[in-house]
């Protein structure tokens, strides 16, 4: 199956770098495409729980689905990852 998340707090190349990165290394996940025009995320993946799994990822990074609350600690986490995103070029 393939599905696409639109995401809130991507912003950037360090951003799009991050998120493709852990989601890669997600065993059940498979050709991970961050887009950042469109503020999404699309991949492959075998069953409801790889989604879920991904979208809490995530949101755990800090890049929570449009559906999802984006409150201070998300934007906070956000931020590191952007960072770390442009630091691992």
């Amino acid at each position: 199956m393939k599905t696409t998340f639109r995401l809130q707090n991507l912003k950037c190349g360090g951003c799009i770098n991050t998120i493709s990165k852990e989601l890669s290394e997600i065993k059940e996940i498979k050709d991970v495409i961050v887009e950042k025009d469109s503020s999404s995320v699309s991949f492959e993946h075998q069953s409801t729980d790889d989604a879920s799994l991904v979208k809490e990822t995530l949101k755990q990074m800090g890049y929570p689905t449009n559906d999802e609350e984006n409150g201070f600690v998300e934007k906070a986490k956000y931020f590191v990852s952007c960072a770390s995103g442009k630091i691992s070029k």
